[in-house]
């Protein structure tokens, strides 16, 4: 990756992992033109890891999917690797999750994997460098062996770490519930058809959708045509099994949509791996709201709590 204005410094890419991708918070007010909104799929663990290092909450990180990359530092600075517990390791040695730690020149850096959740976000002091397309920098593509991160030299605090915020536990059990309000054609499902019913994460999901795995849900016979989808959206395609939306979901659908994941819980759906069970439990627009309310109070305060500990 490259820049006009790129600081001499950079992390080489040595092995990309399964999923590496540059991400801000994504492509706001250009959905119209049919563009997704993209950027970081885990906003919180997103901000608060840029937070943790002093960075402005968008500044731009990597986010790491299920495997993470291996990098090689040709500069001095200081780096987190924020959200799901990924193994990380810096010439070997264990880094322990979601703590700051310091990186210099020739030191190899290698995110693993993780036990639980699916994506962490490597951030490193000042942010890394990209080229700004449609007014977010959010990559288009995942990284690919060869390629440099640019990110200016920088100093700070090792060791700061936030340990409860791994991976929520799930309330319930094992499964993972996502709250959601019925979707405009919740009608066509009959009552209790979505609901509570358990389901389980497909191999075949990404950030563009969660595909979910169960008993076919039972719908009434028509045809829709498409109209605007967002994240969030859940969509029940023709084998009656429902997708959940993501960041990098497509501006319009013609699946008929039974719910849609509220927005504290958009998070959530970003940290789902193949295997999870999953279950919605059925909210008013109040508990949405109220729930949205607290989940920016929340990134506030930590916000608040970082700044006095600099």
């Amino acid at each position: 990756m490259t820049s006009d204005t790129a600081p001499r410094h950079a992390l080489t890419v040595l092995d990309a992992g399964l999923s590496s991708l540059a991400v801000d918070l994504g492509r706001t007010g250009s959905r119209a033109r049919g563009v997704p909104l993209g950027g970081a799929a885990d906003r919180f663990a997103y901000q608060l890891g840029n937070l943790l290092l002093g960075n402005r909450p968008d500044a731009v990180a990597v986010e790491v999917t299920l495997k993470g990359p291996t990098l090689r530092a040709e500069v001095e600075t200081v780096a987190v690797v924020f959200g799901a517990p990924f193994e990380v390791t810096v010439n070997g040695n264990e880094v322990a999750p979601n703590t700051t730690f310091r990186l210099t020149p020739r030191d190899t850096l290698r995110i693993g994997g993780t036990p639980v959740g699916c994506r962490a976000y490597l951030c490193v002091v000042g942010g890394f460098d990209v080229p700004t397309i449609l007014g977010s920098r959010s990559s288009l593509e995942p990284l690919r062996a060869g390629d440099v991160l640019l990110c200016g030299a920088g100093a700070g605090r090792t060791g700061r770490g936030i340990w409860s915020l791994l991976v929520p536990p799930s309330p319930g059990g094992r499964d993972k519930w996502l709250r959601a309000l019925p979707g405009p054609q919740a009608d066509w499902f009959p009552d209790g058809g979505f609901f509570d019913r358990p389901f389980t994460v497909a191999p075949a999901s990404n950030r563009m959708g969660v595909r979910l795995l169960g008993e076919p849900i039972p719908k009434r016979a028509g045809e829709l045509a498409s109209e605007p989808v967002a994240p969030g959206a859940v969509q029940v395609t023709n084998d009656g099994l429902p997708v959940v939306l993501g960041v990098d979901g497509q501006t319009i659908g013609g699946y008929p949509k039974v719910a849609h994941v509220i927005r504290a819980d958009l998070d959530a759906v970003g940290q789902l791996r193949p295997g999870d069970g999953v279950r919605f439990a059925r909210v008013s627009m109040a508990d949405a709201e109220a729930a949205a309310t607290e989940r920016a109070r929340e990134l506030r305060l930590w916000r608040m709590r970082l700044e006095l500990l600099k």
